[in-house]
């Protein structure tokens, strides 16, 4: 499984940006999907997560509530993290992961996609 995410950028105060990641690969299904940013100097963070199968969101990091929005595309195996008001906090390389498992199995594996630069200037 490749996880293929794409969307960062500079963007000023107050502006939006929107990520996406997609996964590919055969005899696969998805468990889970979300974003994890990590700043200079800080620990990755999650920041969105949602449940594959059910669609529901499981945790939104506590800054970000309100002005991200993680959303799914199930056809194209593709998440989207819609990034509103961004803040210079916000600054940071994002990546994706998806937990997954080959059909049949029962063991969940897990993959990180590149990291994809935001930048919030003020």
């Amino acid at each position: 499984v490749q996880l293929q995410a794409s969307g960062g950028g500079l963007v000023q105060t107050g502006g939006s940006l929107r990520l996406s990641c997609a996964a590919s690969g055969s005899g696969f299904s998805l468990e889970s999907m979300g974003w994890y940013r990590q700043a200079p100097g800080k620990q990755r963070e999650s920041v969105a997560t949602v449940d594959w199968n059910s669609g529901v969101v499981t945790n939104y990091e506590p800054s970000v509530q309100g002005r991200f929005t993680i959303s799914t595309d199930a056809a194209k195996k593709t998440v989207h993290l819609q990034m509103n008001s961004l803040k210079s906090e916000d600054t940071a390389v994002y990546f994706c992961h998806a937990r997954w498992r080959y059909y049949g199995r029962t063991y969940v594996r897990e993959n990180w996609g590149r990291g994809t630069q935001v930048t919030v200037s003020s």
